[in-house]
């Protein structure tokens, strides 16, 4: 016993030891007003390159968001062999991206950062897209066929062993491997944190133990990801259908409290540059907040979402990146958003001292009753389920990178995920976020070392996509 009490500590130790260098200050700038702001390395690495990537671009977010509503609207149909189209990869990333994050990561970055978290978010999301571009592009560019499941996969594995293998035949790059296990290890600890949210708002919303929800959870995901093609199917009618719904509640909540929305911009942009003190700490707890949970939720620059735009079978491969910058477009700008103004639009002393799931049903409580602790308790089941189907999804190029093609090594990660998944159910471990964090924080390290020398060819690519659009809108001209 005390053998496992010692291996348990070190682990612990272990883990917050890794989650410090990642996220916790690397140094501290000195304010005007005698505080300071903390740096962790993630900010470091990822507001400098999405600056760049924006610049590089010639700020596509803004610049070609036309675009991208456009590609998004037009028809387009399924690619050969079970190839996704551009439309289907962005509805999967959108599951990953639109789950958890906008409801429980909104909620710890508002608790912790105070309002100004959401205006950190919002800028994470902006300079985001182009990274998100970026890393998108250089999926496609560098995809290969999927002799299992038939169509392609590809991801940030993939190009970063193109990057420094350079055309040799080698089986593996270690930094490849290296972003392929951080990758699993991440959704593993996601699979626990989807679970134990879930199981929470079902007991507050519906006093059901959190056995019966977890098992449920867990069967209805196992129909799912342990047969061979049902992912797409599963996420192109529930991804849509929840977020729209989500988002029309937050727009009758909006328009219920329009009087109090200066009040609520007023205290974002404040608190956002520290003019007002909150209960973290001001400027570098709204900075530090915003930017961790805006990535943990848009997931831009981490190498998640190129594993579904890797497997779309598109005209472009700059189309494949137009449809992820809009994603993280969809997830941070609209849907976080929305999570912000349930929250912000509730009386603040209705909220103190509560957090998680607690917080978010008591300001669905006050906008809606009874009603809106459920609705919320059902749009988290939805969000984590589509959730953990797209984690599962990205894992398939990731398992088939470490093991080759085969089903045994396929179906044994999804056997783990799911067993993480129904402990996770049961136990709300304090420490599961940290590993979700040390995760996607390591796939950003690693995925950064590649794209940042590799983003021209995005940037190439993205030239030869403009010019073809203009030659096309000439051509109808005439």
């Amino acid at each position: 016993m005390e053998a496992l009490k010692t291996i348990y500590s070190g682990l612990m130790t272990g883990i917050a030891f890794v989650y410090n260098l990642l996220w916790g200050d690397l140094f501290t700038i000195p304010l005007p007003n005698g505080s300071s702001i903390g740096i962790s390395l993630l900010v470091l690495i990822l507001i400098p390159a999405g600056i760049y990537f924006t610049i590089r671009t010639k700020f596509l977010p803004v610049r070609l968001f036309p675009e991208m509503l456009r590609i998004t609207a037009e028809k387009e149909s399924r690619g050969k062999s079970g190839a996704l189209s551009g439309i289907q990869a962005l509805i999967v990333s959108t599951a990953t991206r639109v789950g958890m994050g906008n409801m429980v990561g909104v909620v710890a970055a508002i608790s912790a950062g105070g309002a100004g978290a959401v205006f950190w978010m919002w800028v994470t999301a902006i300079i985001g897209s182009s990274t998100a571009f970026i890393e998108a592009t250089l999926a496609q560019l560098h995809k290969k066929k999927d002799p299992l499941y038939g169509g392609y996969r590809g991801g940030p594995a993939y190009y970063i062993h193109d990057f420094f293998t350079k055309g040799k035949a080698r089986r593996y790059s270690v930094i490849a491997v290296l972003f392929a296990i951080s990758g699993l290890i991440c959704w593993c600890g996601i699979s626990q944190v989807i679970s134990n949210s879930v199981t929470s708002a079902f007991e507050n919303a519906f006093h059901i133990p959190p056995i019966v929800s977890t098992v449920i959870l867990v069967a209805l995901a196992a129909v799912v990801v342990l047969r061979k093609n049902a992912t797409v199917k599963v996420l192109d009618v529930i991804v849509p259908v929840m977020a729209a719904f989500y988002f029309i509640i937050a727009i009758v909540v909006i328009i219920k409290n329009a009087g109090l929305l200066p009040e609520v911009f007023r205290r974002i942009f404040e608190e956002a540059f520290g003019l007002r003190q909150v209960a973290a700490g001001g400027f570098g707890a709204a900075l530090m907040n915003g930017v961790k949970r805006g990535l943990f939720s848009n997931e831009a620059g981490s190498g998640s979402a190129p594993c579904a735009a890797a497997a779309a079978d598109v005209s472009h491969p700059a189309k494949s990146g137009l449809f992820q910058a809009f994603g993280v477009f969809i997830d941070t700008i609209v849907i976080c958003s929305c999570t912000a103004m349930i929250m912000l639009l509730a009386p603040s002393e209705l909220l103190t001292g509560l957090e998680g799931m607690d917080l978010l049903q008591t300001a669905m409580r006050h906008h809606f009753g009874q009603a809106g602790v459920i609705f919320t308790a059902i749009a988290l089941w939805l969000f984590s389920f589509s959730t953990f189907i797209g984690i599962l999804y990205y894992a398939r190029s990731n398992v088939a990178y470490l093991f080759g093609d085969g089903w045994r090594s396929q179906t044994i990660y999804k056997i783990i995920a799911l067993a993480m998944l129904f402990i996770g159910g049961l136990a709300a471990y304090t420490f599961v976020w940290d590993i979700g964090d040390i995760g996607i924080a390591l796939m950003t390290v690693f995925n950064m070392i590649a794209i940042i020398p590799m983003g021209g060819q995005a940037i190439k690519s993205l030239n030869e996509y403009t010019a073809l659009r203009k030659e096309e809108k000439a051509a109808k001209k005439q």
